[in-house]
């Protein structure tokens, strides 16, 4: 089956939405495809505890909220992107709160502002501890009234269609007149692979924590709009720069991990090693609220140095009752594990927690590919640098969305463009694989690989290693999915393959430990 839309939009996390919204009551005579591997609420956005970063304080001013991006990212950001993305914020947020986000109080009139690593005023707007579930629900009720909006749960996407497919094409690196006419995508209760072609494709497929065996991402986190695009031959960077979040509650073999907000440092808790010192005095002049790089670092340290498992997050000083109130979720997961905050400490580890790198994009949105947009953790944007400010990610979505609709709004000649004939996906000589353990055990070998040795702390010796193992991962799982049925986990699972060896090779390729990129060949 083939299906047109004039805008598909893969992903519908803060990303996917916020853009399919802004184009949808921009061009109501334009049909708009979402397409979403999991149920419409299932995304990274979700699962984002801590907030919105926004210059809203009268205090406060852009110029420091672009310092801030620009120290936390080492100084490897897109001034100008950085400078473009904070300087939209506020109307962004305003907009958002006009579709029915609720952010927390101080008093009636009055947003209560967070502060977070990194951040040198309050500036975090928040939900409680579950901002990113209360802006996906607000952006799916917006969608939910767009008559313009299809979104299809279930369908995962498998590869973008370009000139490879239509024409026979030899695509190669750094070819320019690359074009992408929509997606192969299949629907995953009927198994069925349906051409879906489109005068504009757009990815906000999310990031790529699942490539780590420990992560807060949700299973979902693939790289699978990173991996597609690599394979069509788009510019990929920065895939090195992995962000890993200080403070995941410690449980051994528990994937994702559950997410200490940043926000709970920010509301002033200490992080103590396991004599009960408070290690980050001697590190930072931020203390627990430097930003997360070099938070991580130090807790790896401290681990290495100890042998202990975890160090531990002490929030006994705190006013409890306004603690539970702010961190409700945390407060009972914690419950749960016969932690009581209020006299106990918190165990915790850093788990891989946001990619940097990813897919190139310009100011408008626009990747290497014509006709291709994408938005979100998919992206590097050049916003983020080689480590992210905390409570940024929401905001760049946000951003984009308006960015690429205005574009794509003042560009129309785009729909007048003719969809050449697209075959229909090719099945042949495929056959249902006899058992599955061949690619649950491929996925975990993935995981452990990148956990164990492309972590906080990278060695020459370690990422050679790694690149040996993960070539000949590829290798067999190539071979898998040549005679194999597809499923989406041997789809899952090629994707992983693409982006760790990503991860890894442009991770040999630094000169310098900047940001988040961290190696022991490289100290001064």
């Amino acid at each position: 089956m083939t299906v047109h839309s004039d805008i598909l939009i893969l992903g519908s996390g803060v990303a996917g939405l916020s853009t399919a919204i802004k184009l949808a009551k921009a061009l109501p005579e334009k049909k708009i495809i979402i397409a979403t591997k999991d149920n419409k609420e299932e995304s990274n956005t979700k699962y984002a505890q801590g907030g919105i970063a926004v210059v809203w304080d009268k205090l406060d001013s852009f110029e420091s909220h672009i310092a801030d991006t620009l120290r936390a990212g080492d100084y490897e950001n897109n001034e100008e992107i950085v400078r473009m993305v904070i300087e939209n914020a506020p109307e962004r947020i305003q907009e958002l709160i006009s579709w029915g986000a609720d952010f927390d109080l101080k008093s009636e009139n009055t947003y209560d502002l967070g502060k977070e690593g990194g951040h040198s005023a309050k500036r975090i707007l928040h939900h409680k501890d579950i901002t990113g579930f209360e802006v996906q629900m607000t952006l799916l009720h917006q969608i939910e009234s767009l008559p313009n909006v299809e979104l299809l749960s279930h369908h995962f996407a498998i590869d973008l269609i370009t000139q490879h497919h239509t024409e026979g094409k030899i695509i190669q690196f750094g070819d320019t007149d690359i074009s992408c006419f929509g997606a192969y995508i299949m629907n995953e209760k009927t198994q069925k692979i349906d051409t879906y072609s489109a005068q504009i494709t757009i990815l906000a497929t999310g990031g790529a924590g699942q490539t780590y065996a420990s992560t807060t991402n949700p299973v979902i986190a693939t790289g699978d709009g990173i991996a597609m695009a690599y394979r069509a031959n788009a510019k990929v960077a920065d895939m090195q720069y992995v962000q890993f979040h200080p403070t995941s509650l410690y449980e051994p073999g528990k994937s994702p991990a559950f997410l200490i907000s940043e926000a709970v440092r920010g509301f002033g808790a200490y992080l103590r090693n396991d004599k009960g010192e408070r290690f980050m005095l001697a590190v930072d002049e931020r203390a627990e609220l430097a930003s997360r790089d070099i938070v991580s670092r130090a807790i790896n340290i401290e681990l290495n140095k100890s042998g202990a498992d975890n160090v531990y997050l002490d929030c006994t000083h705190l006013d409890q009752k306004a603690f539970d109130h702010h961190f409700p979720n945390i407060v009972e997961k914690c419950q749960s594990l016969g932690i009581d905050v209020s006299k106990d400490f918190i165990p915790v580890v850093p788990a891989m927690h946001y990619l940097m790198g990813g897919i190139v994009i310009d100011q408008q949105g626009r990747t290497s590919i014509k006709n291709l947009f994408a938005n979100g953790e998919v992206t590097r944007s050049g916003l983020h640098g080689a480590n992210r400010l905390a409570s940024n990610s929401l905001l760049e979505a946000l951003v984009y969305g308006t960015v690429i609709s205005d574009y794509i709004t003042e560009n129309l000649a785009i729909f007048k463009e003719p969809i050449p004939t697209i075959p229909k996906w090719n099945t042949e000589g495929t056959t249902a694989p006899k058992e599955m353990i061949l690619i649950s055990h491929n996925r975990k070998s993935v995981q452990y690989i990148m956990t164990d040795l492309v972590a906080i702390v990278r060695s020459n010796e370690r990422l050679e290693r790694a690149l040996d193992h993960l070539n000949y991962l590829y290798e067999d799982t190539e071979k898998l999915y040549k005679k194999v049925v597809l499923s989406p986990q041997i789809i899952e699972l090629r994707n992983l393959n693409a982006c760790a060896h990503l991860t890894v090779t442009q991770s040999m390729e630094m000169n310098k430990n900047k940001g988040a990129f961290y190696s022991l060949d490289l100290l001064d």
